[in-house]
């Protein structure tokens, strides 16, 4: 199977090539990236690029040289929220979201030339600068804005409720859009039947296939660890370790921290060496993480500063997206799942970041995207009504008794049998009529769409119908 073209290295290039009025040569070309690309790579590229009308070819042989298509004026327009920009050269549209004026001014700049931008290191005074609930990055009336429209349920519950109780749905979503926004080019259908099924798709690269699987697994910690989870050593480095799994060529690095320098495609930021001082960097952004308050802020703080340590050897914007849900899980707010953000935006606002030390882009970004998947969630929160309190105090139980059921391949006399004998060790007495009716019920509605919050695996499940029908 082909391997998957970054969208974002295609990009590095064909702005490169933006640099050169009069076209460049394949020389010019590769001595203006950081990193470097392999020459048979480059020329790959290039041509990937010629045939998308993103480039033209001039001359042959030697002399062949690249150039960005002329009049490349843009026009913006405004659809459903969403700003297309559109070219007069090749068609072209570009998907964009609503920013702020200091917004499209960092874009602006990000999208200058490479030769144009100054190279810069990582700044530790952007963090080391930075206090808890006295320093924000999002103003006061974002983060109320943004309560008011995350804002699940009323009353005080469980840590993770909400997000069990919507888990097929968020479990999809964001493993589909985080994929996604890494040029991984499952499809919304595909990825469901992936994680519901297990079976991949024909034609995809096996590492598309290993990073959803591995989103499968990481929000998995996140969901039903949401009591214990923070922003620790322990969380972060076990969210790497599942989300990188199988994708890096050290399987060491899993989860654990860089030991040599890395570079990033397409910018002029150069990330701290490996080694000690990563290593006293990443406990400090951890640190302050864990002492802010809000939510929002907090969450918004894991997509600012976990990508720009690029602590780990690779998957550090993962890491961050995922992480950034870690406040809104524990406290029962919806979700973000990065619902329709445009991979432009996203990689726009993290240059911001790495080259200017400028946040007003991504949280434009991140503001659009909460709003977006807030939208997405409100029908099913709408539906859910209040949770049921005897099942909140039982649902470790129920979901324990019914995983050990299907495991085991229970009829439906053995598991009676079982159920009766479990109640008679772990209920009161009180309860044990209602405990027993609800068990039975989810066994009955268990279905390969709704299996993956027992954690149960298609094959399991298959075995288990066999003997229960």
């Amino acid at each position: 199977m082909p391997k998957q073209v970054s969208e974002e290295e295609l990009e590095a290039i064909r702005r490169a090539v933006g640099g050169f009025p009069e076209g460049a040569s394949i020389d010019e070309i590769s001595d203006s990236i950081e990193p470097k690309i392999h020459r048979r790579t480059l020329q790959r590229r290039l041509a990937v690029l010629v045939e998308r009308k993103q480039l033209l070819l001039e001359g042959g042989g030697r002399g062949s040289r690249y150039r960005v298509p002329p009049d490349n004026a843009d026009v913006n327009i405004e659809v459903g929220g969403v700003q297309l920009s559109l070219t007069s050269g090749p068609p072209e549209v570009e998907i964009y979201i609503p920013i702020s004026e200091i917004g499209a001014e960092i874009k602006r700049l990000v999208r200058q030339p490479i030769q144009h931008r100054a190279p810069v290191g990582y700044n530790r005074d952007f963090i080391g600068t930075y206090q808890p609930n006295r320093t924000f990055y999002l103003t006061e009336k974002v983060r109320k804005h943004l309560l008011e429209i995350g804002q699940s349920q009323t009353g005080v519950l469980a840590a993770g409720t909400y997000a069990l109780q919507i888990y097929n749905r968020l479990l999809i979503d964001l493993t589909w859009n985080s994929s996604r926004l890494e040029g991984n080019t499952y499809s919304l259908l595909e990825t469901e039947r992936l994680l519901e099924r297990g079976d991949s798709a024909e034609g995809k690269d096996a590492l598309e296939t290993q990073m959803i699987l591995n989103h499968k697994a990481a929000i998995e910690l996140l969901v039903q660890s949401a009591v214990d989870t923070e922003f620790n050593r322990y969380t972060i480095c076990n969210l790497h370790a599942l989300l990188s799994e199988n994708l890096l060529p050290d399987p060491a690095a899993c989860g654990r921290l860089r030991q040599h320098s890395v570079g990033i495609g397409a910018s002029v930021f150069q990330p701290l060496q490996g080694g000690a001082l990563i290593n006293e960097c990443f406990d400090e952004v951890l640190f302050k993480a864990n002492a802010i308050r809000d939510p929002f802020e907090q969450a918004f703080f894991a997509m600012v500063q976990l990508p720009y340590l690029q602590a780990f050897d690779d998957v550090n914007k993962r890491v961050s997206r995922l992480a950034a849900n870690i406040p809104f899980i524990r406290e029962n707010l919806s979700p973000l799942s990065f619902v329709d953000v445009p991979e432009t935006a996203y990689i726009d606002g993290l240059l911001g970041i790495y080259e200017l030390n400028r946040t007003e882009l991504l949280a434009d970004v991140f503001v659009w995207a909460y709003e977006r998947s807030c939208a997405r969630y409100s029908a099913a929160r709408q539906s859910l009504g209040d949770p049921d309190p005897f099942r909140l105090r039982y649902r470790e139980f129920i979901a324990q008794l019914v995983s050990n059921i299907v495991r085991s391949a229970l009829n439906k006399r053995e598991a009676v049998s079982a159920i009766k004998q479990f109640i008679e060790q772990e209920i009161v007495e009180q309860d044990r009529a209602r405990f027993m009716e609800m068990v039975e019920t989810e066994l009955t509605g268990l279905h390969e769409g709704n299996i993956a919050r027992y954690k149960l695996k298609p094959s399991e499940f298959e075995n288990w119908l066999k003997r229960w029908s």
